[in-house]
């Protein structure tokens, strides 16, 4: 929820990809600050991953359903300690369904959607996360995706490489982007965070949440 004094407006930012702004109330933001404070620290808890270059992501994530790590998704937690992924809780997935009602305005569509995956990256003020693209999954279905906590940067680019054409919107606490059809794989990133001064009170101590629903498509 912004404490803006000038209403943001819903932006198409590509075919397929939405922008929803102030989307989560406060009340829905602390509590997926929460649950989300209870998954980063069970088992092995939130780490950053690895990449096969050896270079360490500056965001720290954690999984449910599947576990995502450089560039495959598992069960288990094969760059951890090996033990069972946390399930993918069906709320999560209603909330999901909620979102994609709204981004699209198809109800039925929305019904049909089956998120299996959340992937939680929490970002510091110095974290980055550069343009890449969401294949790893097996399904076209859209991702959905929630911001919590300070504001960022958001670039949606083009489904052919990391070049331009691409699109910055600024994505604050409670805000909801969902891409999917011609932006299902379109390359995207977030290249910086932006000074906080309006940030409700949600609970974060500090950065930014992103919580990513998908549909695996892997069984």
């Amino acid at each position: 929820m912004s404490l803006g004094l000038v209403p943001r407006e819903r932006r198409v930012l590509a075919p397929g990809a939405v922008h929803v702004p102030d989307w989560l109330d406060l009340d829905r933001q602390r509590m997926l600050v929460l649950a989300c404070r209870e998954w980063a620290s069970e088992g092995p808890g939130i780490r950053a991953a690895v990449l096969p270059n050896g270079g360490q992501m500056s965001v720290r994530s954690v999984c449910l359903g599947w576990h995502w790590y450089p560039y495959r998704y598992s069960r288990t937690r094969d760059d951890q300690d090996g033990s069972p992924v946390a399930p993918f809780p069906e709320w999560l997935g209603d909330l999901g369904r909620e979102a994609l009602a709204e981004a699209y305005g198809d109800a039925d569509r929305a019904r049909a959607y089956r998120p299996d995956i959340a992937l939680i990256n929490h970002y510091t003020a110095e974290a980055r996360m550069g343009l890449h693209r969401d294949n790893d999954e097996h399904s076209p279905d859209p991702v959905v995706s929630f911001s919590i906590g300070a504001p960022c940067v958001f670039r949606l680019g083009n489904t052919e490489n990391r070049g331009r054409p691409w699109t910055d919107v600024e994505l604050h606490s409670g805000d909801l982007v969902v891409f999917g059809d011609e932006s299902r794989l379109a390359y995207h990133g977030v290249p910086k965070l932006l000074p906080a001064l309006d940030i409700p009170d949600t609970g974060l101590v500090d950065g930014r949440l992103n919580i990513t629903l998908r549909v695996s498509g892997l069984g």
